[in-house]
């Protein structure tokens, strides 16, 4: 099904109407190649070939049903009313077999566990799996150890992890993708605060700082902040939590880096609070997971289901359960390198389907990305995704049975779940691309930019913006020259305002309808929501300060926020110069 096959005159056209950009990401990263490393395979047959490689799973619980899902399978992958995450349309049906996004491992006190889990990594990270680590059970840099010398502390061995990664490079075919987080009680949280003040620092990780409702109030209140020894337990030092808080606002100012892991709001949602305290997450923050676990992630795109001036819902829904189906299924047919994955993998059950093309789809319907209206939308919509998805995975409980740890998890009161999780929402950087749609539920970076990828500059021009603008009769060649030189609609002149209103980008968008459109998705998430907060160049660190104190407020279980032209090397860039990179 995905091979070129010789003599077939459709095999070279099967590209799904997929832009420049999208067919150079796809042949360089996810086709398959020949033996002479040509490829071999077009984006519709790799579609086929991870459907039909999916839809393995559904002869083991009924016979001879596989043949079924692969049409179903196979017919919303070339629609792309749903992608999956990058590494299942990567490895399906290859040798290298790991098909999940993202797992987190455990980082022990010991050279042992230190070692065992860089070695994990490393064949995770050639499948183009992605890692998140917590490194707060690391004692600290100049403590004694039990062979007699000095420890060197988490930021060292996050130095080593990411070094390790570099070498790696996921296979060679994406970047390597990795988060470090550290307690805010830990005595080197200063240091690992400062890691990444050097833009070049660390580039295969995220960095995050876990933090306490507890040291949130101490912040606010000006109170004395313990630093405590994760090995002895003894207390190091104190400080103030306020000062430490600056400390962060102002390095993620300068940079990005870190964000902040809202501990409480996590553990709340904790949906196995037996297998102990979530303390980390993926390389993007949208699932905290225990040690060895695993998300399987996919994402529906909405902006395919704009049809009318309204939503066709009962499409949506109808994918949504196709969608959880296909997740579930990608669990069985998935291979891990080492025991412990696979164990915890189907023990919970864990899946992540999320949303990509929100602000597609909220400009589409004419709403504001920054409007009451818009959040209140996308709120009760992001309400019904969660119910249906809710019902496909009780359905698949009832035909396969819950997932292991049920009787142990918070549902066990209720209907059977397939999943210990069902809703995630991930940043959707690549599979957004392929999608043709905007990412994960940002708003629209801009309406012209340049994308670069691989080595080339893409030019961008948002095709719906050209559209509204031709039907209404004001698109010209000056309009696109003002677009071209600015990115946005906000300064073109004969514009209708309804158009200059809802095609408001990233960058126009005050950060309290950011954390308001955050809050409203994570309301109805099981996991968490993968955002970035999108600050102008001459935001202050206090603006960051208080971007962090809304978003815990508001129930958000992570926050990133990143300051226009603070980062070297961004994928897009505005013609303007204006630049944006999120997790």
């Amino acid at each position: 099904m995905s091979d070129l096959r010789a003599g077939n005159p459709h095999a070279v056209i099967d590209d799904l109407g997929l832009d420049p950009a999208a067919q150079a990401v796809l042949a360089e990263r996810y086709l398959l190649r020949d033996d002479a490393d040509v490829v071999r395979e077009t984006p519709g047959g790799m579609m086929d070939r991870v459907a039909a490689h999916v839809a393995r799973a559904e002869d083991d619980y009924r016979p001879g049903e596989s043949a079924v899902w692969f049409e179903r399978f196979s017919a919303v992958l070339r629609a792309r009313e749903f992608l999956p995450n990058s590494p299942t349309l990567m490895n399906a049906a290859t040798s290298l077999g790991v098909l999940s996004g993202c797992f987190v491992l455990p980082v022990a006190d010991s050279l042992e566990s230190i070692f065992a889990t860089l070695r994990t990594a490393a064949l995770l990270h050639r499948t183009g799996a992605g890692a998140g680590y917590s490194f707060s059970e690391l004692r600290p840099r100049g403590a004694r150890t039990t062979s007699g010398g000095t420890a060197g502390g988490p930021v060292s061995f996050i130095g080593l992890y990411n070094d390790a990664a570099q070498v790696v490079r996921l296979g060679g075919r994406r970047r390597a993708a990795n988060m470090a987080v550290l307690d805010a009680h830990h005595p080197d949280i200063e240091e690992f605060v400062a890691a990444k003040s050097d833009p070049e620092a660390l580039p295969t990780f995220n960095l995050s700082v876990a933090v306490t409702d507890d040291f949130l109030h101490a912040a606010e209140q000006d109170r004395a902040h313990r630093l405590i020894d994760p090995h002895s337990g003894r207390l190091v030092r104190e400080v103030r939590a306020r000062e430490l808080f600056d400390r962060i606002a102002e390095s993620a100012w300068r940079g990005g880096e870190p964000g902040l892991l809202f501990l409480d709001a996590v553990n709340r949602a904790n949906p196995v609070p037996e297998l102990g305290a979530l303390r980390a997450t993926n390389p993007c923050g949208e699932v905290p997971l225990a040690p060895y676990e695993s998300c399987t992630l996919g994402s529906v795109n909405l902006a395919r289901f704009v049809t009318g001036g309204g939503l066709d819902e009962q499409r949506l829904e109808h994918v949504v359960a196709i969608a959880v189906r296909f997740l579930d299924d990608v669990l069985d047919v998935s291979t891990y390198p080492v025991p412990d994955l696979a164990d915890a993998a189907r023990a919970t059950r864990k899946i992540g389907l999320g949303v990509m093309g929100l602000a597609e789809m909220l400009a589409a319907l004419g709403l504001p990305y920054d409007s009451t209206d818009a959040v209140r939308f996308t709120g009760g919509l992001m309400a019904r995704i969660a119910r249906w998805a809710h019902a496909a995975s009780r359905q698949l409980a009832a035909e396969r049975g819950p997932f292991p740890l049920f009787p142990h998890s918070r549902w066990a009161t209720g209907s059977p779940m397939r999943h210990a999780q069902v809703t995630s929402i991930a940043p959707t950087g690549t599979i957004s691309l392929i999608a043709g749609t905007s990412a994960g539920i940002e708003p629209l970076y801009g309406l012209a930019y340049t994308r670069h990828i691989l080595g080339r500059d893409f030019p961008h021009i948002d095709p719906l913006f050209r559209a509204r603008a031709t039907a209404a009769g004001v698109w010209s060649t000056v309009l696109e020259d003002e677009i071209l030189a600015t990115g946005t609609a906000s300064g073109a002149i004969g514009l209708p305002d309804e158009l200059r209103r809802t095609f408001v980008t990233a960058h126009e968008i005050e950060p309290i309808w950011h954390i308001r459109m955050q809050a409203a998705v994570q309301r109805h998430t099981d996991a968490a929501v993968s955002k970035t907060v999108n600050l102008p160049e001459s935001a202050t660190p206090d603006d960051v300060r208080r971007v962090f104190q809304r978003a815990w407020q508001a129930g958000a279980k992570g926050i990133t926020v990143y300051r226009s032209r603070t980062r070297p090397g961004q994928v897009l860039r505005r013609t303007d110069a204006e630049s944006c990179e999120g997790r």
